[in-house]
This record gives structure tokens, C-alpha cells and sequence, in this order.
């Protein structure tokens, strides 16, 4: 057997079913190609930001019917100052204009959702109501019961005329039959295997180690659904309510999703259709874009990344850049490059709280150590590690100043940075800034914090653990 030949990965033994063994895949194939077998190895550093040519101009604000006029716009950022009582909010906005391409939203609501049960919930709801369309993309779908009821779900909401969509990453779910997807499209739904690890099935320029690692779902055109959320049995039971017996990695995975309603919901749906056009073809027609009602006092921006392409890093650095009080970030994979590091330790050294809730255990013990191995530099700097035991945390989010909030698919890692489509939703404002300190607050409760002290004594195994993982960090 041919070890650069693709399908091998495949054919070699059971497919994985779960993300640490994805993440095995694709450092695999991050191997392959850096020995040759094939091409599209990332850069020493992650993707620069964008011309910056009209950074400093004032920021681009929409509602249902389009751009505010100037004033009104400028009317709608100075309420967001006055409310925040802090300047982070004018500067950020004025400095990433130019830079992010999609712009504010007014008039939106925004609901936090907390772990699988909570956010699976929402969707079925949703997607039961659903009269036009359902559009669901996912790095992850899989062949169990909850991939089981999403698709005898998305089987019938079909055989009711409703419009169904779905885009799946082919590593992501490489251990899902094709017999689970035949049956959808027996049924009507549309399937979508993004950059399939065989190039033969590619119907764009194939780029083995590009994934999608997005989770979106919208149902027609009013309601969508982002953050880190997969369809797979981890997600079934809380991470807060576990028996003390039950492994971390199996189930009741800790993790954030968000709802939307209003404006910004095109922007998700804008986000789904082009990456149907751009990897799947045509896709059917329906009323993808209906006319959007104020449906909240939220102001909102959805970022999305592409390989090579990351608006969410340049958006994510400036807000660290600008942090004036508190950083919190909870990071499921904490594998940081060089310009993050040196971001929250210069926040540090500038009287910044700065605050990392990160896994203590994970599916995949590489990214760990490699996140492990920035530890005592950012220790030193006055950053803030605290690492949660009791599940598997797995969120992405980050709240700073508490008024500038992200729930999304992107891991502090260079392959979120370089490598994989990804997808954050970025609100604005003191209510829902609250909301997530409080869960912040709620996940350090629940875990360990990381000493200085201590963490000069940790073993030599530890220590050769970090080492060997920090000379593959841009691969994992």
C-alpha cells in the first residue's frame, strides 16, 4: 500500500470516532505533505492581516435595509462607548475597518448556548419549524444516535418541500459510512463532502490538508446557529452535572454555541452559500435571503476565516491589542504562534487581567503539550493558566473588557490560523459581555489554576512531552 496515496488513510484500519483521532488524521496528512507527498504546507507564521489601506475610517454599520447614513452609525457606536464606559470599542471598530470584510449589524438578538444537550436542543426546534430551508454545515457529523436524529430529521423536514443542505468536512467525519449520507440523498437532501480526502471525488483545486472546521446552521434565512458544537454522541450529557466515574473524553464534552436572529443571520447564510458554490456547485433554489425584522438591541459582526485567509486572528489580535481591563479566553486547542503570545503578555505587562481557561485533559495529547510548552513564559509574564479536569473542554470563546465578546469554530492554534475554514459571531455590548464572564467565571471555578512555583517542578517525562509536541506545533 501506498503510504502518500490518500485513501489509505481510510483503508488502513477503523476510522477514528472521535476528534482527537481527526486531529491524528490530519497531523498525518500535515506529515505527508511536508515529506513531499503532496503540496500546501503552511508558512512559517500565520496568514498577515489585510491591506490596511482604509483602516482608521469610520465603521461600516447595517441594518435589515442596509448601510446607516454616517451619522446614524456614528450615533449607534457612541451609544455602544457611553454604555461600555470604555474606549476599547470606538478604537477596535475604527482600527478593523478596512481590514474585516463584513460589516456591524444592528438589530439582532443573541442567545448563549451552553453545552451539547442545551445547543441540540435549539437546533432540533429550529429545524422542526423550518417552512423554506435548512442549511447545516458541520466539520463533524457522525454515525450515532444524534447523528441518527439529526438525519431522520433532515429526511422528513424534505419529504415536507423543505429545502435541506448540508456540508460535511471529509476528515472531520471520516468515520461516518457513506451509507448515512446515501440515505439522505436518497431522501432529497443535497450532501456535500467538502475537500474529499480522495482527489478524484475534489471538484475544485485539491488541497488535502484545507478543512472545514465551521459549524453553521440556518433555517430559513431568519434563525442560525455557530460556535464549536458538533453532531457527535460526546456532546449527549452537561459537563456540568457528570458522574464522578464517567471519563472526561467520552461525553459531556464543555462547550459554547450561540443563536442569532435578525440582520446578521444573512451573513452566516452568505458565509454557507458560498462555500456550497465554491466546493459543492449549484445549490437549490429557495428564499435564502428573506427580508430580516429587528429582532434585538444587539450589535453584532459574523468574521469568517478561509485557509490562508483568517480575518478572525486579525480581529481577535486587535482586540487583545486594545484591551484596556480583562482578556478572558477559554480555548478547547491552545497551540499559540508568536504574535498571540507576545499580544497577552504584552496586555499582561500593561496591568491587563489576562485569563486562560484550557484543557486539562484532551482527546489528542499533542496540542495539549504543545500549548503546555508556552506555559512558563506566560506565567512569567503575569498571564493568569487555569486548566478544567473534570470534562473535556472544547469551547472557543473570549470576552474582553467585557463588552467585545466571540463564540466560534477557532482554536488559538495555527491550524485555525493557516489551514481551516472557520467561523466566529462577535458581539458588542455590556449584556451579553456579562453573560460570558459569568460563564468564564463558572469554567475557572471548576478548574485548577497553574502556578509558577509549581510548574518549574513538573517532571522531566512532562517537559520532553512539550518539547517533542512544540517542534510540530504549526502542523497540529
Amino acid at each position: 500500500m501506498n503510504p502518500c496515496r490518500p485513501s489509505s488513510i481510510v483503508e488502513s484500519g477503523r476510522a477514528p470516532r472521535n476528534a482527537g483521532g481527526r486531529r491524528l488524521v490530519a497531523l498525518i496528512v500535515s506529515l505527508l505533505i511536508a515529506t513531499g507527498c503532496a503540496v500546501n504546507l503552511p508558512g512559517p507564521t500565520p496568514p498577515p492581516r489585510k491591506a490596511e489601506a482604509n483602516a482608521g475610517q469610520p465603521p461600516r454599520v447595517f441594518n435589515a435595509r442596509g448601510p446607516l447614513p454616517p451619522r446614524r452609525a456614528h450615533q449607534v457606536i457612541q451609544r455602544l462607548a457611553r454604555e461600555t464606559s470604555s474606549d476599547l470599542l470606538q478604537r477596535h471598530l475604527h482600527a478593523m475597518e478596512g481590514i474585516v470584510s463584513t460589516p456591524l449589524r444592528v438589530n439582532n438578538s443573541a442567545r448563549l448556548l451552553i453545552d451539547g444537550p442545551q445547543t441540540h436542543d435549539a437546533m432540533y426546534r429550529a429545524i422542526e419549524a423550518a417552512r423554506d430551508s435548512v442549511n447545516l454545515e458541520t466539520y463533524i457529523i457522525e454515525y450515532d444516535e444524534v447523528g441518527q436524529r439529526f438525519a431522520e430529521l433532515l429526511r422528513r423536514k424534505r419529504s415536507e418541500g423543505v429545502h435541506v443542505n448540508l456540508i460535511y468536512d471529509s476528515v472531520g467525519s471520516i468515520g461516518t459510512p457513506n451509507e448515512y449520507f446515501d440515505r439522505l440523498r436518497s431522501a432529497g437532501v443535497k450532501v456535500c463532502e467538502y475537500n474529499p480526502v480522495n482527489p478524484l471525488k475534489a471538484k475544485r483545486g485539491w488541497r488535502l490538508n484545507n478543512r472545514d472546521h465551521r459549524k453553521i446552521l440556518v433555517v430559513d434565512g431568519r434563525v442560525a446557529f455557530a460556535g464549536g458544537i458538533n453532531i457527535s454522541h460526546v456532546y449527549a450529557s452537561s459537563s456540568w452535572r457528570r458522574p464522578k466515574s464517567e471519563s472526561p473524553v467520552q461525553e459531556g464534552w464543555r462547550d459554547t454555541h450561540i443563536e442569532v436572529r435578525g440582520p446578521v443571520v444573512a451573513d452566516l447564510q452568505k458565509l454557507f452559500v458560498e462555500h456550497w458554490f465554491g466546493h459543492c456547485g449549484d445549490i437549490q433554489k429557495a428564499d435564502y435571503f428573506p427580508r430580516l425584522s429587528k429582532a434585538g438591541n444587539e450589535v453584532m459582526r459574523v468574521v469568517g476565516g478561509e485557509p490562508g485567509d483568517n480575518e478572525i486572528y486579525a480581529e481577535l489580535l486587535s482586540a487583545i491589542e486594545r484591551a484596556e481591563k480583562r482578556i478572558y479566553l477559554t480555548v478547547g486547542y491552545f497551540v499559540p504562534d508568536p504574535r498571540t503570545v507576545d499580544a497577552l503578555k504584552r496586555a499582561a505587562a500593561r496591568g491587563v487581567d489576562v485569563r486562560l481557561a484550557l484543557p486539562g485533559v484532551s482527546d489528542f495529547w499533542a496540542p495539549l503539550y504543545a500549548g503546555r510548552s508556552h506555559y512558563r513564559a506566560l506565567l512569567r509574564a503575569g498571564v493568569r493558566i487555569y486548566e478544567r479536569h473534570d470534562a473535556l473542554l472544547h469551547a472557543k470563546t473570549a470576552v474582553i473588557d467585557g463588552v467585545w465578546s466571540t463564540v466560534g469554530s477557532t482554536n488559538l492554534d495555527w491550524r485555525s490560523f493557516a489551514l481551516n475554514a472557520e467561523v466566529n459571531v462577535i458581539v458588542l455590548g455590556v449584556e451579553f459581555g456579562d453573560q460570558m464572564e459569568a460563564l468564564f467565571q463558572q469554567d475557572i471555578d471548576q478548574s485548577d489554576e497553574i502556578e509558577l512555583a509549581k510548574w518549574r517542578h513538573r517532571g522531566l517525562t512532562e517537559r520532553m512531552k512539550e518539547w517533542f509536541a512544540r517542534q510540530w506545533e504549526y502542523l497540529l
